[in-house]
């Protein structure tokens, strides 16, 4: 009897033991469970952060790209030589790339895909888009001639559909009926928002602007799917190194383009003659905006972009009210609605 009861008392501590030891483990659990629950709220906020302040910056800049190529002006022409700034850009994408490389090779080490070194084989697709983005830049400057700054931002749109077209045929990409739908709104938006009911002509811009809006978009749209073709080509090439070697070629086209038609002006007067803070500031808008598209696709995602250009369009347009006397019309509000409409049936189609 003595035996049996003492063996019981061992039992029960040993059952109490047990609760002890599943209390401490449920706790130690839950404890786990809810510093994991918080790291994921403290990442998730971190997340939310991020991605407030790149689409913020791109809104930014992609706003007050037009307003800028817009203000440099003086008296109605361009005091600067615009090949010149065109070099530039290409020169402070380049120095920002080789930053960043920089700053991989420091925490990652040389490896095959992030080394600068290359092959003929893999450079010589990159003068291509070099090319078609110097036309394109160019361009850019001479089509405020035709349009103002609030009428460029939604002439701009118009590389959605270029780019739709060009995926389809070269890349043999499917667009889906809703992207269809919406390459015709914006077709319509665009339209809208250029009627002009104070005035004889219909159409705010002129045909030439039209003309230069049309090219600028096949221009952007081919060199944008062509750029493409060759990342994916080498999907493990850090893109950094892709963008070195594009912007290397860009500034011996843009280098070209100087000799040809600036030569005489640049030789005479220097090569910063005519450049004002303004000048300045739209070389860094134009060198970062490209940065902060990259961010978008590392940190965000292409809804960010379609909102940021929705906001862009019309913040130019409040902007231009103020600096340039923009008129903003109902038509244009109505037009740059639309616009916005399409370009997220554009984003919200595409095919899973």
């Amino acid at each position: 009897m003595e035996y049996r009861k003492i063996k019981d008392e061992d039992d029960d501590d040993h059952d109490v033991a047990s609760d002890l030891e599943n209390l401490k483990g449920k706790s130690h659990v839950a404890a786990s469970s809810n510093v994991a629950l918080v790291g994921a709220g403290s990442n998730e906020r971190t997340n939310w952060k991020r991605k407030g302040v790149v689409t913020c910056a791109l809104t930014i800049l992609t706003s007050s790209q037009a307003i800028l190529i817009v203000w440099s002006k003086r008296a109605g022409k361009y005091e600067y030589s615009v090949t010149t700034a065109n070099f530039l850009v290409e020169t402070l994408k380049c120095a920002l790339s080789l930053l960043a490389l920089t700053r991989i090779w420091k925490n990652e080490g040389v490896t095959d895909d992030n080394r600068l070194s290359t092959t003929y084989d893999e450079v010589k697709v990159f003068p291509i888009p070099a090319a078609l983005y110097l036309f394109k830049n160019l361009l850019q400057y001479y089509i405020f001639a035709y349009v103002d700054a609030p009428g460029y931002q939604i002439l701009k749109n118009l590389n959605i559909i270029s780019t739709g077209v060009l995926y389809r045929i070269i890349l043999k990409k499917k667009l889906s009926e809703i992207q269809w739908a919406g390459f015709i709104l914006l077709c319509c938006g665009c339209t809208t928002a250029q009627l002009n009911s104070n005035s004889d002509r219909v159409l705010q811009t002129s045909l030439p602007g039209w003309i230069m809006a049309i090219v600028m978009a096949l221009l952007s749209g081919f060199a944008g799917v062509y750029t493409e073709a060759i990342i994916k080509k080498r999907p493990s090439r850090n893109i950094n190194v892709q963008n070195f070697w594009l912007y290397v070629f860009g500034m011996a086209f843009n280098a070209v383009a100087i000799v040809i038609q600036d030569f005489d002006a640049v030789a005479n007067k220097g090569f910063f003659h005519g450049y004002s803070f303004i000048t300045v500031l739209m070389i860094l808008n134009h060198a970062l905006s490209g940065i902060a598209v990259s961010m978008v696709m590392k940190y965000a995602d292409n809804i960010v972009k379609v909102y940021s250009t929705s906001v862009a369009m019309l913040l130019t347009a409040v902007v231009s009210v103020f600096l340039f006397n923009f008129h903003l019309s109902l038509a244009f509000f109505l037009g740059s609605t639309v616009v916005s409409v399409s370009v997220y049936l554009h984003s919200a189609g595409k095919l899973r």
